[in-house]
């Protein structure tokens, strides 16, 4: 329902990171983590609650992810393509596939490697595997309704912390705190007084996000679509917007002057030359076959013949290729 777009969340950690153990919750009860309430903080999300929120309303970009039509699988969907990837590259393949697959049993329905195939050039591949078989699931186990509990969620094949609290969210409008990367640099600023979160997620911020949420469910969704969205297009990593911020004049970092970054150097990542290049340069020759493509067809996608053949052999391992007799490939059938 909500996106990002920045790639920032390649440069720390992924979108849907599955949360270890909360050994910092102080109390559990009915499956939800209650921290002891700080005075502070709940007086700090008081006051940031109806500006974001407003704004969202406002200037609330028009995907269709968050469309009534879209429905929990559209969601769902845009939630694994938008995982370090920008809305401008996922919109024509969100919407080629929600064309393609309206449901998750259509989904189910064929190999993954159509699902491999249909992915194109999103990158970070195996998100479409774990889409395939999350739709395999919800097909088999939920009638092929996509569940709305956030448990029953993270059953599912692929699915983490993030995209579970994002569907139920986003989809059903529960209570839940959506923590990615744009929402953890608001809230790094605002609350934090730090210009970038730390590179990975910790218990502290887990902590914040849930004492930051609002206690009804409908206002809690938009809070947490508006956070992101704010995320998305105002308080950017690299040039934030700050005049156009709905709560400058209460953002922690601006009050402390905007100090520059004093934690570990923030991690970038390059793609010419890696293995994932020529794995996505492998791909894009299975992807353009429906036969079997025989192995002198794939080493001509790159020059270096360890490199090559690493990569190719990493794609086996990982369920994106199928070796067959004879020197041949495909995109997997089973």
């Amino acid at each position: 329902m909500t996106a990002t777009t920045e790639t920032s969340s390649a440069a720390s950690s992924p979108r849907n990171p599955r949360d270890g153990a909360e050994a910092d919750a102080a109390v559990v009860s009915a499956g939800q983590v209650v921290d002891p309430v700080d005075p502070e903080l709940a007086e700090t999300a008081r006051s940031l609650h109806d500006p974001v929120v407003d704004w969202f309303a406002a200037h609330a970009r028009d995907l269709p992810w968050r469309r009534r039509e879209a429905g929990a699988w559209g969601v769902m969907v845009s939630e694994f393509m938008l995982q370090q990837t920008p809305v401008n590259r996922v919109l024509p393949v969100y919407e080629q596939w929600l064309e393609r697959w309206p449901r998750p049993a259509d989904l189910a329905a064929e190999p993954p490697g159509e699902a491999v195939r249909a992915w194109g050039r999103l990158g970070y591949p195996r998100r479409a595997l774990r889409l395939h078989g999350a739709a395999k699931a919800i097909a088999e186990r939920h009638g092929g309704e996509v569940p709305e509990e956030h448990a029953q969620l993270l059953a599912l094949p692929g699915v983490g912390e993030y995209t579970a609290a994002a569907v139920v969210s986003f989809a059903y409008g529960k209570r839940h705190a959506v923590l990615d990367t744009n929402v953890r640099r608001v809230f790094a600023r605002a609350v934090g007084g730090q210009q970038y979160p730390p590179n990975a997620t910790t218990a502290a911020e887990r902590r914040i996000a849930r004492a930051l949420l609002p206690e009804d469910e409908t206002t809690a969704s938009r809070w947490a679509a508006a956070t992101m969205e704010l995320g998305a297009l105002v308080c950017t990593a690299r040039s934030p917007q700050c005049a156009r911020c709905p709560i400058a004049e209460q953002c922690a970092w601006q009050l402390a002057g905007a100090p520059e970054h004093e934690g570990p150097a923030r991690r970038t990542q390059s793609y010419a030359g890696t293995d994932r290049q020529v794995r996505g340069r492998l791909l894009a020759v299975l992807r353009a076959s429906k036969d079997p493509v025989p192995q002198s067809d794939l080493d001509q996608v790159w020059h270096e013949p360890v490199q090559r053949a690493r990569a190719l052999d990493g794609l086996v391992s990982d369920g994106l290729v199928e070796p067959l007799d004879g020197g041949r490939y495909r995109l997997p059938l089973t």
